[in-house]
């Protein structure tokens, strides 16, 4: 196969493409401006009022942050999701309700409440530095319990870790400031403030890589807290998560000023760290430690079976010498191929073709490698000086906490009432009864494992509040029993996807949380604890990832989880197939992104191509695999993260074989013979992005869209491009989208130059092709919008939330509006008419009340009134309406007049419309007519029919 890149460039199109290095990071004024930009793109849009519903999930809830809870009424508290805003519960997380909406972001890194005066504070941006830890927008307060929030500062601080206020003093307020995750800069460390967020006072800063992560005062005195500084440096394709910058500081006058506490571990090895302080003597820390393990280089010496450690320094002589039966049991114990046996790899060592540390390579994947970890890992260390000396509680290693990824945990905990009982957690969550020389789980089977948060009551030592990566558990015997309370629908989904059975199912892969499938019309209610039956399924574990269904037969399904783990799928028959995707031994391993791309070819469902570093395809159903390319990377990079891989593939409808792909580090190739040639169409974009999708068009043979990102370089401006030349030149369509990394974009199945884009902070719709483009706004909060898919058959769009699950909405009226009319009226859904209307089953339900949706277009604000008018045209209910420029939605009950009831009797004597129990008439069985009235009898002349079965 042949690579070529495309040199020819249009002089005029790429005017915008003079491409940087390295994208530099996004200014906090330039944050200020976009988001200023999209309240105005949202007043101005013409889809405002465009309904989007939720349609969940709930049960696997998504990533908690933070808690905050009422110590006078623990029943009552409020709950910080990673990217999914800030849910309130007064009634011990029965029900929640989101209060962060109003906001201009969703993205939570602390919480504190001032319970006294009901103040409540978010520090925006998740303070974990995982994959999809979102930057914030600074500090968020809000005085009336979340109605509105003020932006009071701390705009360039991205990613907050902790926000103490005084309880004495509710204007006095510390923040920790994580800083920036991918690139560095100075407005990080220690900030105060004492007039309640009009001013602030940076009072410590360490370096402009290293932050605070935690700070935590004397619960008798607020003036003694200690802060822990994190020095941490994230890429696309390293995290070195550790460095001289972290340590533990101390101040004795409030925050005001700081000491650093020599007596702490230091050097590179010090990673993050969370501070748990009991008293004016007795502090605990827990230390994520990066140094490495003693004798953690050396390979087994155990003269036991082998293991792939031992071929990592093995000689040839050493291997050649290995016993034959020793040597099989070592390659079949780790599913090598059948062709790699004892004889066949000797040969191959002999010859120089393979090293024995290829053995070793050919078992580790970027999967392996966050859980086969030489890091010393969790540490609890303990003061009882005031800081001055810390010894570790334990003796040995604190195995199977953090792993390698200590990053994204943490925090200790440490019960008021008892210095001796702690808590610390990473996978799982653990519990010491005696001061951390000992540690007990104290998870169970309805738990989630990858902990973040936990309360302790301190009037009522067994019971905890904890948030993790599956929502919140309340228990109420110190772990023995737990409850979920998972009502919120705050779901990450990576990608979604959907079907073509009747109704038509919805599925999608999520952060932790597996791949789940449900039908888009399940209800999102409590009726299933009386069935048992929750109406989504899990069908896959781990970080859900990318889905396709069989067209077919929607039984075969093909999805995995993270780093390319792929099955085929058979839920008709519970049959799972995994994919066996290995490169030959002695050549260099394939790379998959964390979100492998996997694709149904449209011309043969038989055939499946999935992203590494290469295009691999299977022929028959993923049974077997071919790379069909070259390296289409720039060929990675050394570090601890797969880069250099492929994150998004796409094959013409026109054409089978007319195939695209877009890596991670930027590089976008086209091959027009199924793999033969492929030719480079990305020298003219911005150097290094994230192709986050490259799309072929569904209307024009030659035509293809591309979007960048660059959210892994805190460049948080819009990449959104258009080919008509198979990507020999590209014009940049990014239009007026108000900045935001994009992270989907997907065309109208239907009008040609109808697209819908996806950013990390909303969804936009062009109507012009990506001249300009309309924010949705109506049910959709500022969430990352992940994925986009369109079920063609019902005219939905679904939109694959990272942090509030799934939404919907029916895109009919956008396809039929008509900006150049003054007024237009679309068509209604028919119904069928039912004795349920108005009524319930007994005195003691409510009653059911109908509804139609009702869409019009209308160029201007002004008002007038939908009228419903008989056969004969007369009128039977009237309606005022108060419409905005745009797309406007009412919801008709379906009633109408006692006045309309007579007119119906009377022109037909055989009908005899009853008043249902909720006091109304409705409409019978026939056909009417909506029509729009301009006032004084004026119609406008619009009308569509409604018809009653």
């Amino acid at each position: 196969m042949k690579l070529r890149t495309s040199l020819f460039v249009g002089v005029a199109v790429f005017a915008f493409a003079k491409a940087y290095p390295q994208q530099p990071a996004t200014s906090a004024a330039q944050v200020q401006q976009g988001i200023a930009q999209k309240r105005t793109a949202q007043q101005n849009s013409l889809v405002k009022n465009l309904p989007f519903e939720n349609i969940g999930p709930t049960v696997m809830s998504g990533r908690v942050v933070d808690l905050a809870v009422n110590p006078d009424k623990p029943s009552e508290f409020y709950v910080g999701y990673a990217s999914g805003g800030l849910w309130y519960t007064n009634n011990n997380g029965t029900t929640f309700e989101p209060v962060l909406d109003t906001s201009d972001t969703q993205n939570v890194g602390d919480i504190a409440v001032d319970w006294k005066n009901g103040t409540i504070w978010v520090g925006t941006g998740e303070n974990n530095s995982s994959r999809s830890s979102y930057a914030g927008i600074g500090i968020l307060k809000s005085t009336d319990k979340g109605a509105t929030w003020q932006h009071v500062g701390l705009a360039d601080s991205h990613h907050i870790g902790r926000i103490l206020i005084n309880p004495s003093n509710p204007d006095e307020v510390v923040v920790g400031v994580t800083g920036h995750l991918y690139s560095s800069n100075d407005e990080r460390g220690v900030y105060k403030t004492t007039d309640g967020g009009k001013t602030w006072n940076r009072t410590l800063f360490v370096n402009n890589e290293s932050g605070i992560i935690d700070i935590d005062h004397d619960p008798a005195n607020f003036n003694l807290m200690y802060a822990s500084a994190w020095d941490k440096d994230r890429k696309a394709w390293h995290f070195e998560g550790s460095g001289s910058g972290s340590g533990v500081y101390k101040s004795t006058d409030g925050g005001t000023t700081w000491q650093k506490l020599d007596g702490f571990p230091s050097g590179d090895g010090v990673g993050r760290i969370g501070i748990a302080v009991y008293d004016a003597n007795t502090v605990y820390a827990v230390h994520d430690s990066q140094f490495r393990r003693k004798g953690a280089d050396k390979g087994s010496k155990s003269g036991g079976a082998l293991t792939k450690d031992d071929f990592k320094t093995m000689s040839k002589d050493a291997f050649l010498a290995l016993d034959n039966k020793k040597l099989n049991g070592f390659l079949k114990r780790n599913n090598f191929q059948e062709k790699y046996r004892a004889e066949n790899v000797k040969s191959m060592v002999r010859n120089g073709s393979v090293q024995p540390t290829d053995l070793a390579k050919y078992l580790e994947t970027a999967n392996t490698q966050l859980f086969d970890t030489p890091v010393v890992g969790a540490e609890v260390y303990r003061s009882d000086d005031a800081g001055k000396t810390w010894k570790k509680t334990h003796d040995g290693y604190l195995d199977d906490i953090y792993y390698s990824y200590g990053y994204y945990f943490g925090e200790i905990h440490v019960n008021p009432q008892d210095d001796q009982d702690i808590y610390i957690y990473g996978v799982p969550i653990v519990a010491s009864k005696d001061g951390g020389k000992t540690f007990k789980s104290i998870g169970a089977e309805n738990v989630h494992a990858d902990h973040h948060a936990l309360w302790i009551n301190p009037k009522n030592e067994k019971h905890l509040i904890n948030g993790n990566d599956g929502g919140v558990n309340i228990t109420y015997d110190d772990g023995e029993n737990w409850i979920k309370a998972n009502d919120p629908s705050v779901g990450q989904f990576y990608s979604i996807q959907v079907d073509n059975e009747e109704p038509y199912n919805v599925y999608g892969g999520l952060q932790d949380n597996g791949v789940w499938v449900g039908a888009n019309t399940a209800q999102e209610n409590k009726s299933w604890h009386q069935s048992g039956q929750y109406p989504w399924e899990s069908i896959m574990g781990g970080d859900g990832m990318q889905v396709q269904v069989d067209n077919r037969d929607a039984n075969v399904v093909y999805t995995g989880f993270q780093f390319g783990n792929y099955f085929r799928i058979n839920r008709e028959t519970e049959d799972f197939k995994r994919f066996n995707i290995k490169h030959e031994l002695g050549e260099k391993p394939y790379r998959f992104n964390w979100q492998t791309p996997i694709l149904l070819s449209p011309h043969n469902q038989d055939i499946l191509y999935l992203g590494g570093n290469k295009l691999m395809r299977s022929m028959n159903q993923g049974d077997d695999w071919t790379a069909i390319s070259d390296d289409l990377t720039k060929g990675g990079k050394d570090g601890n993260v797969a880069y250099g891989t492929l994150a998004t593939i796409s094959e013409s409808p026109f054409q089978f074989g007319l195939i695209y792909t877009g890596s991670d580090d930027g590089k976008v190739y086209v091959t027009k013979d199924a793999g033969g040639s492929w030719t480079d169409i990305s020298a003219s974009f911005p150097k290094d992005l994230w192709v986050s999708r490259v799309v072929a068009s569904e209307h024009k043979k030659e035509r293809v869209y591309a979007t960048l990102n660059g959210y892994r370089w805190d460049d948080f401006k819009t990449y959104v491009y258009v080919s008509d030349n198979y990507g020999q030149t590209w014009k940049n369509i990014s239009g007026n989208i108000p900045m935001s990394p994009v992270n989907v974009i997907v065309e109208d199945p239907k009008k040609e130059n109808i697209i819908y884009v996806g950013t990390d902070n909303g969804a936009y719709v062009s109507v012009d092709g990506g001249s300009s483009y309309h924010a949705f706004a109506k049910g959709l909060p500022a969430v990352a919008v992940h994925d986009m898919k369109i079920q063609k058959r019902e005219n939905h769009l679904l939109l694959g939330t990272h942090g509030r699950s799934i939404y919907r909405t029916d895109i009919t009226t956008i396809q039929q509006m008509d900006a150049s009319q003054n007024v237009q009226l679309f068509e209604v859904a028919s119904l069928r008419n039912s004795p349920r209307w108005g009524n319930s089953f007994s005195m003691w339900g409510d009653a059911f009340e109908p509804s139609v949706a009702v869409s019009y277009f209308s160029s201007y604000a002004g008002k007038f009134s939908m009228v419903v008018k008989d056969a004969n045209g007369k009128e039977l209910q009237r309606m005022p309406l108060v419409p905005q420029a745009g797309i406007n939605v009412i919801d008709y009950d379906l009633s109408i007049t006692e006045k309309g009831k007579k007119t119906l009797e009377k022109a037909n004597t055989e009908l005899n419309i009853r008043k249902a129990s909720n006091g109304k008439y409705y409409l019978p069985k026939g056909t009417y007519t909506i029509e729009l009235d301009g006032g004084g009898g004026n119609a406008l002349a619009i009308t569509t029919k409604l018809e009653v079965k």
